[in-house]
Order: structure tokens, then sequence, then C-alpha cells
């Protein structure tokens, strides 16, 4: 195969980071073999565009006979979830899964290797904005603490020269979350009228689908070991209700409290959440992270896309609109817009 036409794996092809790098992937001509644990998973759409490979990522043997014949890896899959009564999950999702793909990765000579992590493994210092040289932090909530560990085994290797490229989506909302991930999901309780009160702070937000684009871009071989924080920026959570109320012409009231203050209310709620069959709206993990998310310097991503990606009206506008066509809110909730074609 060609240079300029990888034949490229990326696991986790069936969740929303990861469906939408496959969407990137294909349209800049690239064959596209997924890992999954159940085809079934994967998008109806895109199947017969795609080699599935059925296996687990967790497993040695499963990763080895993915990457056999492989040009390049996407490592997006991972476990993404702030509910308590998922954190057993996350170390053989987010740290053992790293382990194996990446060492089955370079036994098999492929290049680039990119690895998903996320901006909040990084830790800005002296006051400034997180970057690509950041250190990793040490988060006090399960699911970041495992998305920490994963990315000290990627910095391993790229201290070991392997061509390990690290991508640190943002926030990220957009059209296609079949699953309703933690983001999108927010989006759908705000419109629900089941968030009132939100913690002062905020976070870095973009779009799933710039991410997809950005991970396209990196499938070139030979440039070795980098890093890049995906396309968006820093709102605030009084901007995100803000863009919210512009997508849907909606007043959507909220209360806002310092972070701090609601952190022991995110404890009692992820105690709450361990006896509860239903997802509650708040958790400590995101009240966390509205406290404690750093800006992110993602100007180097902008410079190899040569844009920084969607607007964040656009973002929310779109992750609304299709949040009504697949029916999670009704028209009503998402402001009478008219329902798109799902994407």
């Amino acid at each position: 195969m060609s240079i300029d036409r990888l034949r490229v794996l990326i696991t986790g092809g069936t969740g929303f980071i990861g469906t939408h790098t496959v969407r990137a992937a294909l349209a800049a001509g690239h064959h596209v073999r997924v890992l999954a644990r159940d085809p079934r998973g994967v998008p109806r759409a895109l199947g017969e565009r795609i080699e599935v490979v059925q296996g687990d990522a967790t497993v040695r043997a499963d990763a080895e006979r993915a990457a056999d014949g492989c040009d390049a890896l996407v490592h997006a899959a991972g476990r993404y979830s702030f509910d308590r009564r998922d954190a057993r999950a996350l170390e053989p999702a987010n740290v053992v899964a790293t382990e194996v793909m990446l060492a089955a990765a370079r036994s098999a000579g492929l290049d680039p290797i990119v690895h998903v992590s996320t901006f909040g493994v990084l830790r800005a210092t002296g006051g400034g904005a997180a970057h690509t040289g950041s250190p990793v932090d040490e988060p006090r909530e399960a699911y970041l603490a495992s998305k920490a560990r994963a990315e000290r085994i990627a910095r391993d290797h790229q201290r070991d020269g392997a061509p390990v490229v690290i991508t640190y989506p943002l926030a990220s909302l957009g059209p296609g979350d079949d699953r309703l991930g933690d983001q999108v999901r927010r989006v759908r309780d705000v419109l629900s009228g089941r968030m009132p009160i939100w913690p002062g702070g905020g976070f870095p937000i973009g779009d799933v689908r710039d991410v997809g684009r950005l991970h396209a871009a990196l499938l070139r071989p030979g440039l070795g070991a980098r890093r890049f924080i995906a396309p968006g920026r820093y709102v605030t959570t009084r901007e995100y209700l803000g863009a919210l109320r512009t997508a849907t012409g909606r007043s959507l009231p909220a209360v806002h409290l310092p972070a701090s203050l609601l952190v022991p209310v995110g404890a009692l709620a992820d105690a709450a959440q361990r006896l509860l069959p239903v997802t509650l709206p708040v958790s400590y993990g995101s009240i966390y992270v509205c406290g404690h998310a750093p800006r992110v310097d993602n100007r180097a991503t902008t410079d190899l896309l040569g844009d920084p990606g969607r607007t964040l009206a656009e973002t929310m506008t779109d992750t609304v609109t299709w949040l009504a066509a697949t029916g999670a809110v009704t028209p009503r909730q998402a402001g009478d817009r008219p329902v798109a074609a799902r994407r």
C-alpha cells in the first residue's frame, strides 16, 4: 500500500471519537480496520467500507492479530465516564488497553501510533495555559487518574523513540453520539430541565468532527513522536449555557455556585449513584473538572489543520439538532428547531 494511503487500525471505532475518526480516515483515502469486541456496534453506514476484526484491546493476542498487516494505529478505545458504577472498568479499558495496543503496534512496526488521551491529564504551571509539554497531572478523580496513567505509558514509548503521537481531545460535542456519553448527555439534561444548578469555572470544549479531522491529518509516517491538543477553546460554564440559549432560543434559567461549594454535593451524588439504576445529572467528576480544568494552548494544531476548528455556536447548534433528530430531546426542548438528518 502506498505511503499516501495507509491501512489504519482504529480501536474504539464504534465510540463517539472513534466513529468520527473512522469517517475522517476514510474521507482521506485510507483503508480502515476496526478492532471491536462486538462487530454489531459498527455503524451500518460504515460497515461495508471498513474491515472489522473482532477482539478485545486488552488481550495481547487480539491486539497483535489486529495490528498484523496494518501501517498505522489510532488507539481511541477507552471508557469515558464519571459514573462511579464504572470505576472498576476504568483500569482495564484505559490503562491495560493502552499498554497492550501500543506494545502490539510497536512490535508490528506501525508508524504513526496515535494515542488518544485527554486535556484533563495536563497540568498547567505558572498560571499559564496547558500545552503539549505540560507535565502529567495527578487528578483526584477516577476517570482522569486512569487516563493520566495511560498518558505516562504513551510518553514512556515516546522517550524510547517510538513514533507515538498523543492527542488531547477537549470536552467533545457534536452529532453522532449514539451512546449519549457524558458531554452530549449533559446537553440533553440541560434541555430537559435536569440541571438548574451549575458550578462556576469552566472547561475546554471542541467539536468531535474536528478531533476526527486531526487524527486523519496525523496519519503520516516518518515524523516521529509528537503531541497535539485538539481544536476548541476554554469556555466558562456561563458561556456554555449562553451558547445553548442561543442555539435553542430558550431562557434555560440556572443558578451558578462556586465549584468548591458543590464538590460535597457531587460526592453525595456519587454515593447515591452506586445504588440507583438511573444516571444522575451531577457527579463529583463533572464538578471537579469545572473547578480544575486548565485553559489550553492548541496553536500548533491550528497551524497543522489550517484553521481553529468549528465555532462553539456551530457545534452546539448541531448537537441540539442531532439530539432532536434522534428523539433524545423533544422539538420543544430543542427550541422547535427543524429536525435534520442524523449525521
